[in-house]
This record gives structure tokens, C-alpha cells and sequence, in this order.
């Protein structure tokens, strides 16, 4: 039997169970159709995972290190199926959270895959939701006024390069790596291939990151790169950047073995396991999208500042619209989306306002215009820049490498972009945030009065910093 709602959302992962809360908040009646488990890949295959399992190669390695605080220890060593006990059980207690969110919202949720039909019996416009129940019950039929498409993206290969799973693998399957491998190959040094670059060099590894681009993480600041690139050679990481990867050379055996182009001439890379990690395409296949007059560029869906398609009713949001393909971007592009359904008149997302972070050890996060992209959008720029190496509790931490980097404007004094790579500097990131929705200037977060001793007081010496005015500088 058919059954009807406001809203039906395909996907319950971060950007679709968020959207199904404001929804509910808002008294639609609504449903998700979720085919894995609801918290999508953000929960399960992605955020929270990679980041528990990040915070065990951290706690390592300062156990290795633990003499420089005073502290002796004996025989440190990696249990990793505790590791990965301790991973799935963040998991396991945040999926429940979510299932409960479900419950108190009153949001029905089936366990399927859902297809988008064309006009019917049910309605003369396409958005009729077909079900394939997970349990092989008959097919559910969902009659919604309104649809949000929010079915995620999983990782990209490169042409040729084919994922077994076991020797090559994506971050899918390297989160449920039963030990660690003794050295790994990483194709992709942005923010994905990082993070695990860090991880598993933590964790003892060997690891060779071979990046396409001149140089790692290369949408962030120019001077951001260059410091990651440092210190990641400095806990032992090999990158071998201008790296142009031929995956008709790859050879398995009892490890993997693959060519790349740099600088001219062929280099032989050789390791137990290869890791790819070059981004991510949108899961636009086999949800109905032929039946609708919906527009996919370049492999993601198109929409407008609201997230509308070309059939109005029908929304979509998160990584399958592309864009920046981040877990809390999806959330508020889910309430901005179901804000307009119910006709609240939402304000369109400024994306530079969005901060980004990079979990690896050092951290780095962003926020704004690099200072290349502001002097090639012809603006005036002033920056300034300050060590962690003259912060108190970075010392402290036994963490001072890594610095705050601000760019402004020297006509308006407005801050254009803020620049952190460093100790806890994914927690920081949100006060340049608001600097920037607010339209601070460096002058407004310098007298911004900040306690001592912390990490954040590398934000206001390097606001005072962008006239010159550092006081530990």
C-alpha cells in the first residue's frame, strides 16, 4: 500500500538524517530510505572511524615518546584489534544515537533501496519513491510532495587501477584492516591520503605518498603545504610529488609494485599494500534519475542556491551535488534545503565561510581565501603569520611545530582567509569562522583578550601580526 508523506529523503547519512530532524522540527511528516545504515558513510567509512583510529596512532606515538615528558614506560606496542574494538564501538554507540534521533523526530525510516519513478498512478510528476526492502519484503511505494536526493559519494579509482580489496584498496577497506601493513604505497596526497599517510606512519608503517599535483593537500594555503610536507617527511613519510601514476604497470604478488612519470623518467615504487585516494564520485546511479528532468554535470547533480533540481520538488544535497565534500557542509545544505520546502526563506550558504580540517598529526585547518587566491581575485593582501614555537602550552604540549597564518585585506582591514597548521588546530578553527561571518578584522580578534596559557593565543599574535604588532614575534 502507498503511503504518503511531505518529504521522503533518499540516503540517512549525515546530510540526510540532519535534513529528516529539521523536517520533523518543522511538522513534516517524513521519511529516509537508507539501503546501509543510517549515519551514512560519514559514521561508518568515513569521519568517525578514520578519526578514532587517528586518535590511537596519536596516543602511540606520544607513548613512544613519553620519556620527554618524564614519564617511563617499557615495550610500548599496538594491540591493533583493540584498536579497531575501540573504533567500531564509537561507531556502534553514535549509530544508536542516531537510530534514537529517528524514534523522538517520529521519522519513519525503511531499510532499502529506493528509486525516483517517473509520472503515474500516483502522481503526474515524477518522485514517487519505489522501495527494495532490505528484508525482501514486497516493495514499499513512498508518495512524498517533496524529495531530497542525499546518496552520498564513495571513493574514486584511477582508470585501470582496479580495487581487490586485499593489495589495493580504497579507505573503504583500509578501515577494517586487520594489522597494519609494514609499508604502504598511497596514491593521492590530499586530505584523505594525509590523513592515512599520518595514521599508518604512527602506527610503524613505511609509507610513500605519490601525488599528481607540485605539491600535498594543494587546495590549501601554499605555505600550509609546504609545512605539512615538512613534517610529514620528518616522522618518515616519503612524498614524491608531480607524480603521474601508471596504473598499467601496477604488479601483485606478495605485494604490489607500480610505476609513475616524474620529472621525466619512470620511478618504480614497491610496498605491501597500495592505498588510493583520489577523491570521491557522487552515487548517482540506479536512484531513478532518467525518470525526472534532473541535470547531472561532470558525474553530480545540479541545483540551485536552495538545492532545487530542474524538477522543483525534487532536492539534492551533500557530496552527490559536489562541491566541498564535507560532512557538516551536507548537514546545513539538508536545512537550508528543507527550510525552503516549508517555505522559511533560508539564507543561501556562503562557501567561504565553511571551515576545513585536515585530522592528521600535525592538524591543519582553514578557513576563507588562500593568499594566492586572494591576489589572483586582485585584491590588496596583507597576512601575518606566527609560530607555535613561541606559545607557552604548544611547549607544554610538546607540540610547537606548525603556525596561524592570517590574509587580509589592506584596503578594507576585512580578514580574508585564516590559515592554522598545528597542535589542535581542527578545534580552533571555528573562532576564525566566526571572524569571518561577522566580518572581523584583525584588529577586532587581536582584542579579542585570549587566555593564557592556550593554543588559541597563536589566533590573536597573529592578528596583531598582520600590522606588524606581534608582541612574542
Amino acid at each position: 500500500m502507498a503511503q504518503e508523506y511531505d518529504l521522503v529523503i533518499l540516503g540517512g547519512g549525515t546530510g540526510g538524517y540532519v535534513a529528516a530532524i529539521r523536517a520533523s522540527q518543522l511538522g513534516l511528516k517524513t521519511a529516509i530510505v537508507e539501503k546501509g545504515k543510517l549515519g551514512g558513510t560519514c559514521l561508518h567509512k568515513g569521519c568517525i572511524p578514520s578519526k578514532a583510529l587517528l586518535r590511537s596512532a596519536e596516543v602511540f606515538a606520544t607513548a613512544k615518546h613519553s620519556e620527554d615528558f618524564g614519564v617511563v614506560t617499557r615495550d610500548v606496542s599496538i594491540n591493533f584489534g583493540k584498536v579497531q574494538e575501540r573504533k567500531n564501538k564509537i561507531v556502534d554507540q553514535l549509530h544508536k544515537g542516531v537510530q534514537h534521533l529517528m524514534k523522538q523526530g517520529k521519522i519513519d525510516v525503511f531499510e532499502g533501496t529506493g528509486r525516483i519513478l517517473g509520472p503515474s498512478i500516483f502522481s503526474p510528476m515524477p518522485g514517487t519513491i519505489s522501495v527494495e526492502m532490505n528484508n525482501g519484503d514486497e516493495n514499499e511505494m513512498l508518495i512524498p510532495k517533496n524529495v531530497i536526493v542525499a546518496t552520498g559519494s564513495r571513493p574514486r579509482s584511477l582508470p585501470g587501477l582496479d580495487i581487490d580489496g586485499q593489495l589495493v584498496m580504497t579507505s573503504d577497506e583500509a578501515l577494517a584492516l586487520e594489522e597494519i601493513p609494514s609499508s604502504i604505497i598511497i596514491v593521492g596526497g590530499g586530505v584523505i591520503g594525509i590523513e592515512w599517510a599520518s595514521m599508518l606512519s604512527d602506527f610503524g608503517a613505511d609509507v610513500t605518498v605519490l601525488e599528481y599535483a607540485d605539491r600535498i593537500i594543494p587546495t590549501e594555503d601554499k605555505e600550509i603545504s609546504k609545512e605539512m610536507q615538512r613534517l610529514m617527511k620528518k616522522k618518515g613519510v616519503k612524498i614524491v610529488t608531480g607524480a603521474k601514476v601508471l596504473p598499467e604497470t601496477l604488479q601483485k604478488g606478495e605485494g604490489v609494485t607500480i610505476s609513475a612519470e616524474v620529472k621525466g623518467s619512470q620511478k618504480e615504487f614497491s610496498a605491501e599494500k597500495l592505498l588510493v585516494s583520489v577523491g570521491r564520485q557522487a552515487n548517482v546511479e540506479g536512484i531513478g534519475i532518467e525518470n525526472t528532468e534532473i541535470q547531472i554535470e561532470k558525474g553530480f547533480i545540479t541545483t540551485n542556491e536552495y538545492f532545487q533540481t530542474k524538477e522543483s520538488h525534487i532536492y539534492a544535497i551533500g557530496d552527490v551535488i559536489g562541491g566541498l565534500q564535507l560532512a557538516h557542509v551536507a548537514s546545513h545544505e539538508g536545512i537550508v534545503a528543507v527550510e525552503h520546502i516549508a517555505g522559511q526563506n533560508p539564507s543561501p550558504i556562503d562557501y567561504s565561510l565553511v571551515s576545513k580540517c585536515i585530522y592528521s598529526a600535525p592538524e591543519a585547518a582553514s578557513v576563507g581565501l588562500t593568499e594566492d587566491e586572494a591576489r589572483e581575485k586582485g585584491l590588496n593582501v596583507k597576512t601575518g603569520k606566527f609560530s607555535f614555537r613561541a606559545i607557552g602550552k604548544a611547549l607544554v604540549f610538546g607540540e610547537s611545530d606548525g603556525f596561524v597564518k592570517i590574509v587580509a585585506d589592506k584596503d578594507t582591514d576585512d580578514i580574508l582567509g585564516v590559515h592554522m597548521i598545528g597542535p589542535h588546530v581542527t578545534d580552533m578553527i571555528s573562532e576564525a569562522g566566526l571572524a569571518r561571518v561577522l566580518d572581523a578584522t584583525p584588529w577586532e580578534v587581536a582584542h579579542t583578550i585570549h587566555p593564557h596559557p592556550t593554543l588559541s593565543e597563536a589566533i590573536g599574535e597573529a592578528a596583531l601580526a598582520v600590522d606588524g604588532k606581534a608582541i612574542h614575534g
